[in-house]
């Protein structure tokens, strides 16, 4: 049975949404599959109601997602922000989508969060709360499903772009209909999705089969880091800025690399960390089994879901983080047993 849109999302913020003619999107920091998809997705969805929209994004959209309808949409401007917002007066509200937390916004979230109403639309498992008004759903399998839920209830019509958009946040945060996170429902609206006329062989062949002859060398540089421990149950890797400058990839280049690792059959964590330019360090977690990296991550200061999770630190080597982490990953394991 079909579940009411409308009995899931809070009341206020189906009203908010339409009572204002003036609405801003954010997603988070290096935005991936799930926050793009959603992104143009919900701005696709408000446009055909009659909205005026604002896609901010903190930095240009990686080339590997630059096949995304409505990509145009994206600004980085924060002076033409600060115009959209200035030419609404009181006749505005944000959004944020697939936010974990405040600080995903990135470096200007103090600016945005001043606007009020703030939404937070998320599914993530570690989400903290913030905004004025917030529909987390824990058990949906991406913020993307969300949005189809969200466009259900506010009666809009979905445009084949709009389609696409969100299938394409749906099948990379389930990992192609792999993870967990997959329910009934989230292939209920795939199946919905496809019926408006998108191919499932032509998402595939964007997200899976474009490699650069860069990102192919990048990932002969980053398989060969792979060291094993713990009877063979986690498995880490790294990039560092050297091997981004001999092989002329981008940090962009690296997404998906971890699936590598995950896939060894005794291999219950998986962990990728990324030396950036910036002097940070942010390291990817995945899972399969009991252990739960999400909290694991919140022991960084990071989150997630419990299979899938990440957190960023400075002042760190990535030899200093992989030895903190396979203490805390060994012990974590042991507690399964």
């Amino acid at each position: 049975m079909k579940e009411n849109p409308k009995r899931m999302i809070p009341e206020r913020i189906i009203q908010e949404i339409s009572a204002t003619s003036n609405i801003v999107l954010f997603t988070h920091t290096h935005p991936d599959g799930d926050a793009l998809g959603s992104l143009f997705g919900l701005a696709n969805v408000l446009e055909a109601l009659g909205k005026n929209v604002f896609c901010f994004l903190e930095e240009p959209v990686s080339h590997l997602y630059d096949f995304l309808p409505d990509i145009g949409k994206a600004n980085t401007s924060l002076a033409e922000y600060r115009s959209f917002i200035a030419a609404a007066g009181e006749n505005v509200i944000s959004i944020a989508l697939d936010c974990g937390d405040e600080d995903r916004l990135g470096s200007s979230k103090r600016e945005f969060l001043q606007s009020s109403p703030f939404v937070v639309i998320d599914h993530h498992q570690s989400h903290e709360d913030f905004g004025t008004a917030r529909w987390v759903e824990m058990t949906k399998s991406s913020t993307g499903e969300m949005v189809y839920e969200l466009a259900l209830a506010l009666g809009a019509p979905i445009s084949y772009n709009c389609a696409y958009n969100l299938y394409v946040a749906i099948c990379t945060d389930t990992g192609s209909f792999r993870y967990e996170g997959t329910r009934p429902r989230t292939m209920q609206i795939a199946s919905e999705l496809l019926e408006m006329g998108v191919r499932p062989d032509e998402v595939c062949r964007h997200l899976y089969d474009n490699f650069s002859r860069e990102r192919l060398k990048l990932m002969e540089m980053v398989l060969g880091t792979i060291r094993i421990v713990e009877a063979d149950q986690i498995a880490f890797m790294h990039v560092s800025n050297r091997m981004l400058e001999e092989s002329g990839a981008s940090l962009q280049d690296v997404e998906g690399f971890i699936d590598f690792p995950r896939s060894l059959r005794s291999v219950k964590v998986a962990v990728l960390i990324k030396e950036a330019n910036d002097g940070l360090v942010t390291v990817s977690l995945r899972a399969k089994g009991k252990c739960d990296v999400a909290e694991i991550a919140k022991l960084f200061e990071g989150g997630g879901h419990r299979n899938a999770a990440g957190f960023r630190c400075s002042g760190k080597s990535i030899e200093q983080v992989r030895l903190e982490l396979t203490e805390v990953l060994s012990q974590a394991l042991k507690d399964e047993n």
